[in-house]
């Protein structure tokens, strides 16, 4: 819901915030008092096309910001978080500035976004029911998606567009199948070859390493052998070697611990090494044991060493993705095998086929009747709005090929007097038939509608007496449901909202400046007054306005 709406140096409005509730509001004024602003400045910040004229004369800039409570609009937060506008958790902030030479920059929640982007929030956010005005009941997705939402249809829509997809899905396959099944015949043969050599080497990055490790162990065996033999000589076997000296000495100290125990210190240091040279000594003697001069065994891994570049070679590789290359060719080897079945391809696909149309056909049933039904009720609600004799119904036009949304195009039709041949209803021609036409139809759908505010402009243009009531109570009715905001000029209308807003004009030496004020139960008095009686407000006029709101609290 719209919480505040603030407006900088836009037309006639210097500065202006506005905060807004629940529930029916409604927006009066005398002629020529701006009435329209409010609408204008809210319509420009979700993205409407805006020029310099709208810029208030000697300022730089306009600047409008629209702020929205969204924690029960799921969908707009799912949308803001794929387009990266999230802000903080509950809240979409909607910002536009237009400056005077006509550059336009648009922002949602804090970043920068495009127009187009602007107008997609919007969508979720505000219909704005008037004469050339942001409605998206005039677009055939938002009609669809109304009527479906009436039918409790929503879940069926959605398994139809599931089954549309999978049967698409599948056909594409098929097409390119029957495409291309020259060329799958040959790349198919030569992947089986090439994933018969590849896997026939039977390598891995395992066996990488190790053939490696080994094939350089081998290389320098001569070497190692050598290293290994010195350092026996060097620690143990040699005549001045290290273990039999340090053995001599430990026990040298040994006997003289007796004559001074200062000793002990030090031969506690030289026993640890003794056992160290020890094992070290043990390790070299295994070692040699198992290092061997190995000619054929360095010939096999040569050979394995040779066969394995020559295959990365050959691919144009390292043997290091020699694995990877070979799971990609059977991964592509099993994807084409599946293409060998041009004919299990085929009834897949017919079947996927059959059961998007039994699904799709069960959709349109539901909303032949949810069209029948909400036809009826917008059809009764029209005769008390001026439009006695009116007709409205909504055709589903068949779509032959089928679509993700189903095997017709859902569109409105509406005739607002009788013997009049109904037509789409974004060609009713008068603003306020058109108003009235969708108050209409947001009554009969208001409890599953998904866009939570409502504005309605020229409602009650053409109407009076009898009939701007019922648009009244109908606006009242409406307002229990969702917020709503009508501008009006009819006393009855205004009588009916729960809050009442005044928009006046006054003129300084800034120039002339359109306010918006809040009124109390005796400003609306005066207002209502006002609006029945003319320039002149009497005690009559006033009782009657007083009648009209009704008692107190």
């Amino acid at each position: 819901m719209l919480l505040t709406l603030s407006i900088r140096d836009f037309i006639l409005v210097d500065r202006l915030e506005l905060e807004f509730a629940n529930g029916f509001t409604v927006l009066t004024g005398e002629t020529g008092a701006g009435k329209s602003i409010l609408i204008d400045a809210l319509s420009l910040a979700m993205g409407e096309r805006g020029d310099a004229g709208v810029v208030r004369q000697g300022r730089e800039r306009a600047e409008l910001s629209a702020e929205f409570d969204i924690n029960a609009l799921p969908h707009l937060q799912r949308w803001l978080a794929e387009t990266d506008l999230a802000g903080d958790p509950g809240v979409c902030l909607l910002r536009r500035v237009i400056d005077a030479n006509g550059r336009s920059r648009a922002f949602v929640n804090g970043r920068s976004a495009t127009l187009q982007q602007l107008r997609e929030a919007g969508e979720f956010l505000v219909d704005i029911h008037g004469q050339h005005a942001h409605q998206s009941l005039l677009k055939g997705s938002a009609q669809r998606e109304l009527l479906d939402a009436y039918g409790s249809l929503g879940g069926s829509a959605s398994v139809t567009a599931g089954a549309w997809r999978e049967w698409q899905q599948l056909r594409r396959e098929r097409l390119e199948h029957d495409k291309n099944a020259s060329a799958h015949a040959e790349e198919l043969a030569l992947l089986e070859e090439q994933t018969r050599e590849l896997a026939a080497l039977a390598f891995s990055a395992d066996a990488w390493a190790e053939l490696q490790a080994e094939h350089g162990r081998l290389t320098h065996a001569a070497s190692l052998m050598e290293g290994a033999q010195f350092g026996m000589e060097a620690l143990s076997e040699g005549d001045n070697a290290c273990l039999p000296q340090l053995n001599g000495v430990i026990a040298r100290f040994g006997n003289l611990l007796d004559y001074d125990p200062a000793l002990k210190e030090i031969l506690e240091t030289l026993e640890p090494a003794e056992v160290q040279l020890r094992e070290a000594v043990y390790s070299l003697r295994h070692y040699l044991q198992r290092l061997d001069l190995d000619p054929e065994r360095l010939a096999h891994c040569e050979r394995r060493l040779r066969d394995v570049h020559d295959m990365a070679r050959k691919y144009r590789t390292t043997p290091e993705f020699l694995p990877e290359l070979l799971a990609e060719k059977q991964a592509r080897l099993e994807k084409l095998r599946g293409f060998e079945g041009g004919g299990d391809l085929a009834q897949r696909e017919e079947a996927l086929r059959q059961r998007y149309l039994e699904l799709a056909r069960e959709l349109s049933n539901g909303r032949l009747l949810a069209a029948h039904t909400l036809g009826e009720q917008v059809v009764a609600t029209m005769q008390g709005l001026a439009m006695a004799g009116g007709n409205f119904e909504i055709a589903l036009n068949p779509l032959p090929e089928g679509a993700a949304h189903g095997l017709e195009e859902v569109e409105f039709l509406v005739s607002a007097h009788a013997g009049v041949a109904p037509k789409a209803l974004a060609k009713v021609a008068s603003g306020g038939e058109l108003s009235r036409i969708s108050l209409g139809i947001q009554v009969a759908t208001a409890k599953v509608s998904l866009v939570p505010t409502l504005i309605f402009d020229e409602v009650d243009v053409g109407i009076g007496g009898g009939v701007a009531e019922v648009v009244g109570k109908l606006l009242k009715q409406l307002g229990s449901e969702r917020q709503e905001l009508c501008v009006t000029h009819l006393p009855q209308v205004a009588a009916q909202g729960d809050r009442h807003w005044q928009v006046s004009k006054s003129s300084s030496e800034g120039g002339v400046t359109s306010r918006i004020g809040l009124l109390d139960r005796a400003e609306r008095i005066e207002e209502i007054a006002r609006m029945l009686g003319g320039m002149e407000v009497t005690e009559t006029t006033r009782r009657h306005a007083a009648e009209m709101l009704g008692p107190l609290g």
